[in-house]
């Protein structure tokens, strides 16, 4: 049988609190810095070839929210004075303060950052796609970071399909609260697998070849933020989606989207360059 690795070591990861106001908090986990393969092994069962070749990427130390930006902590950063764009303030389409965001686009969710980062003064931005899966592996090389399979138990995803020999489960057919499964991955972070695809920085490549090894985003060419177009990159399956596809490597083509894309498949978490404070 496919093997599920739950650690029940108590372990405690650094992080740090920000206060957004009216009793809402952003909790921000400490990720150290470390070298890992980026992508899947040839034998790793429904990889894609998008997600070659394996390649070394040295990742320095950041911060990443422990969960998936909440509609509670969008409202809140939401009523914050605009930076480049307007936010819609209630946008999602599965309604709860302590569910994830969705239906927001990449633009959005750059902006909820810039936003963010104007506040509170420190470097607040989406990760690139080397951090994101540096944080969802924690350290692990199996296809989740509990281990071979995944189970409904742990994880919100079609659990009317299985991966490897895993068993079927329940399909929600909507978003859950972040964190409602009490199961984090090495560096206490949750949601990594299932619930929404989480956006990175990256422009969308189709294979790893000539990919950064130094864990920054991979841009095509040096516009701003905004004035970015085409597809980035999606993390992490969803609510909706099969479990091959919440794999920490998985970057399959129905993964791309377009910048403005807006689905209730579709949230993010953020990340802070470690110790840096904006002048």
């Amino acid at each position: 049988m496919p093997k599920i690795v739950i650690s029940h070591t108590q372990k405690t990861a650094q992080y740090y609190v920000e206060d957004l106001g009216n009793g809402i908090n952003l909790e921000m986990v400490v990720i150290p810095a470390d070298s890992f393969m980026m992508g899947s092994s040839e034998d790793e069962l429904e990889r894609s070839d998008s997600e070659s070749p394996q390649h070394l990427v040295n990742v320095k130390q950041f911060c990443m929210g422990k969960y998936p930006v909440t509609q509670a902590q969008w409202k809140a950063v939401a009523a914050l004075p605009g930076v480049n764009r307007e936010l819609e303030a209630d946008p999602s389409n599965f309604k709860g303060d302590q569910r994830p965001v969705e239906k927001v686009s990449w633009y959005d969710a750059v902006e909820f950052c810039d936003r963010l980062a104007a506040h509170t003064k420190r470097q607040y931005r989406l990760p690139s796609e080397a951090e994101w899966e540096y944080a969802c592996r924690a350290g692990t090389t199996t296809p989740f970071h509990f281990g071979e399979t995944i189970t409904s138990k742990l994880a919100n995803y079609d659990a009317n399909y299985t991966y490897v020999a895993g068993e079927k489960g329940t399909y929600r057919q909507e978003t859950t609260p972040v964190g409602s499964f009490g199961v984090a991955n090495a560096f206490g972070l949750y949601d990594m697998h299932g619930n929404v695809l989480e956006w990175c920085l990256d422009d969308w490549h189709d294979n790893y070849e000539r990919a950064p090894t130094d864990g920054s985003p991979w841009f095509n060419d040096n516009d701003s933020l905004y004035q970015r177009q085409g597809n980035a990159v999606l993390r992490g399956g969803s609510w909706i989606f099969d479990p091959d596809y919440c794999r920490s490597a998985s970057r399959n083509l129905s993964y791309r989207a377009e910048r403005d894309g807006i689905l209730s498949t579709l949230g993010f978490r953020v990340v802070c360059a470690f110790g840096r404070i904006l002048q």
